[in-house]
This record gives structure tokens, sequence and C-alpha cells, in this order.
């Protein structure tokens, strides 16, 4: 009752196939690399280093605006006497 009808005949091919006009440019490749544990020890201590600069900016950051905010309330509170 609900089966699906198939054709008798399967399709026949396209008439038209498809051909590059231009043969597909030559891709170079790239040199090969060498990954050893050297080169994953400098990038690991780079990071480490790169972070603990980064770490000691925010620190220094924080403590100079600490500072500021600490003058600027000693001074109002001067100026009011």
């Amino acid at each position: 009752m609900f089966l699906p009808k198939y054709p008798d005949n399967p399709t026949p091919p396209p008439a038209h196939t498809h051909a590059p006009a231009d043969p597909a440019p030559v891709r170079r490749s790239l040199p090969p690399l060498s990954i050893n544990t050297g080169t994953v020890a400098a990038v690991l201590v780079g990071g480490v280093v790169l972070t603990a600069l980064l770490a000691a900016v925010a620190v220094t950051a924080i403590s100079v605006a600490v500072a500021a905010v600490v003058l600027r309330s000693m001074l109002r509170d001067h100026h009011r006497r």
C-alpha cells in the first residue's frame, strides 16, 4: 500500500561530463618541520616568563592604584583641617 515505486530503468549517466579547462595548479609542499624536546622546552619557558611578566605588571598596577587611593584620602583629610 505505502511501498515506494522505483523506476523500471536506472537513470542514464549525464550527457555532459565536467572537465576542468585548466589543469590544477601544482601545490608546493612546506619544508619539513622538526619539533624536538628543546623546541618544546623553549616555548614552555617563554610562556612561563611572559606569564610571570604579565602578573608582575598586574600586581604593580594594583599596588599603585591602592597607593593612589590611600594618598588621596590622606590629602583630603589633611585639607579638611
